[in-house]
């Protein structure tokens, strides 16, 4: 299929490449142009005077507009390419922003670093960048459970996902993917403000992250080696109670693969969130753990980059 080939060809130039420094200073990135217009919309139609339903409704109207818009751009650059071999190479080089692969790995590296040093707070400044929660208030365990749970979470959000659609799909597929899940980050809550327009942000996104965030789990479990039995009980177990209807997968198989316990309490805003614990009774997981989580997420992308060749070849 000329669609896998192209994607193999996305993470190729992302693993060599990622997103520069220089070009995003002078361009952006395409999840920021999304992000802009998302912005918009949001500020033009979600109005505090507006009625629930009517709010709701809006929200659905956005949701499929930008959906749509960002598919038929893709579409009118696929029709602009030269078509065989090197019209997949050029569709695999547009797709190449929309893949997570080496800006994932990079970000966590940077909250692993300082925490192999010791150096806590730099940590938790690096940390701060990939999630939500407070980082004051997070020890040196608190931190690595973060960055694990976002490393799982987002190897299946950032980087299956959009692969697994652009393979079925090409760069329409990835496209509206990158679309619906960056709605799903700016306007996919349950705060007053977002409850109603955010809604099928949020319900959208979960549907298409329901085969990709499995995928992601078994991708974790084959490259577990010997631990491969253990991350399937724990996801078995587990992942069905996470707050999330996909997330809980990729984080479950990542902590029987590890060894660890992840999820758990956490800080939002000052609030106290009760989450249940994915694998409790495992131990917190410590500067090594995270290290190790790097090393299952490298095996993971090369099995998956293993078996979109096949397709490919196929």
């Amino acid at each position: 299929m000329l669609f896998a080939g192209a994607m193999l060809v996305a993470m190729a130039v992302d693993a060599v490449m990622g997103w520069p420094d220089r070009l995003y200073d002078r361009i952006g990135h395409p999840v920021t142009w999304a992000g802009g217009l998302i912005e918009r919309a949001e500020q033009r139609f979600n109005l505090a005077a507006l009625p629930f339903w009517r709010r709701r409704l809006n929200g659905v109207g956005v949701c499929l507009g930008i959906t749509a818009l960002a598919w038929i751009v893709a579409q009118l650059i696929v029709w602009s390419l030269l078509g065989g071999i090197w019209g997949g190479v050029l569709t695999g080089v547009f797709a190449w922003p929309l893949v997570a692969t080496r800006s994932l790995h990079d970000h966590v590296l940077r909250v692993a670093r300082p925490l192999a040093r010791r150096d806590l707070q730099g940590a938790r400044d690096a940390v701060a960048m990939i999630v939500g929660r407070d980082p004051a208030m997070l020890d040196t365990s608190g931190v690595a459970r973060a960055a694990l749970e976002s490393l799982a979470e987002n190897t299946s959000d950032g980087v299956v996902a959009p692969l697994f659609w652009g393979v079925i799909f090409g760069l329409p597929g990835i496209a509206a993917y990158k679309a619906i899940n960056t709605m799903d980050s700016m306007i996919g809550h349950m705060s007053p403000r977002y409850r109603a327009f955010g809604w099928a942000a949020a319900r959208l996104d979960d549907l298409v992250n329901l085969v990709p965030a499995r995928l992601t789990a078994a991708l974790f479990m084959v490259v577990a080696g010997a631990r491969w039995k253990a991350a399937f009980r724990v996801v078995v177990a587990d992942a069905g109670h996470h707050r999330s209807p996909n997330a809980g997968w990729p984080e479950a198989a990542m902590a029987g693969a590890l060894g660890v316990r992840l999820s758990g309490p956490r800080i939002y805003d000052g609030a106290m969130s009760s989450e249940p614990w994915v694998n409790e009774g495992a131990p917190d997981p410590g500067p090594m753990d995270l290290g190790r989580g790097l090393n299952l997420y490298l095996a993971a992308m090369l099995a998956l980059a293993g078996l979109i060749a096949v397709v490919a070849v196929i």
